[in-house]
């Protein structure tokens, strides 16, 4: 069975056996390809966007017109301070204590929506970076409030050119910013392109010596 349909057949079974999946999808191009093996599923599955009010204009544009081509239940996950609040009341937070910054606007938020469900679908693949070297394609994730969920990863073994390759075969846009050199996209003032261009994160948090946000070492040890 080759990766794509191997990547469907999982999507297929998690998706059975769940009462109440979702998907975190960043619009990269990974989260494109399992956003497109979700629909064709589930056409009303709940798509979450952590809106940190920091991405780039670009991100914005592309998660816009994505949505009006294929039409899924985009749900916009928000901090409860607004981008001018935050600063007013702690400054920049992204160059002063960026763990804070992703605590306040993505990890705070997230693992709050994660409470409604109990299947989490993630673009995650073991060639992104070190920390994600031991994924599997279905791993539990355990929530600071103790709530347990199954966390599904369908392109855990795919490398970024067969992601790229799919979204050719399937006629989908990317994220223009792939053109521009950039091959680890989050928020902008954390996202520059890679120092090491073997390893597609290494322009994230450069220099803070930070590969995560948080969102997903809930489940380590």
């Amino acid at each position: 069975m080759d990766k794509v349909k191997a990547a469907q057949e999982l999507v297929r079974e998690a998706l059975a056996k769940s009462q109440s999946p979702c998907f975190t999808c960043s619009f990269q191009a990974e989260d494109v390809v399992v956003l497109h093996l979700l629909l064709r599923e589930k056409p009303d599955l709940p798509v979450l966007f952590l809106d940190t009010g920091y991405h780039f204009p670009e991100v914005y544009a592309y998660r816009d017109e994505l949505q009006r081509r294929l039409g899924f239940r985009l749900v916009n996950l928000l901090p409860e301070l607004s981008r001018e609040e935050q600063e007013r009341l702690y400054g920049r937070l992204y160059e002063t204590d960026p763990n804070r910054c992703c605590e306040i606007r993505k990890v705070g938020p997230l693992f709050q929506a994660l409470s409604a469900y109990d299947t989490w679908f993630t673009g995650l693949r073991r060639e992104q970076s070190p920390t994600r070297a031991n994924l599997q394609p279905l791993e539990e994730a355990t929530l600071p409030s103790g709530h347990r969920l199954k966390k599904v990863n369908p392109l855990y073994d795919w490398t970024f050119k067969e992601v790229f390759a799919y979204l050719a075969v399937q006629d989908l846009p990317y994220l223009p910013l792939y053109d521009q050199g950039y091959l680890s996209i989050g928020c902008a003032p954390c996202t520059a392109k890679p120092l090491d261009p073997s390893d597609p994160r290494s322009g994230r948090w450069a220099g803070k010596g930070k590969l995560e946000c948080g969102i997903h070492l809930h489940g380590e040890a």
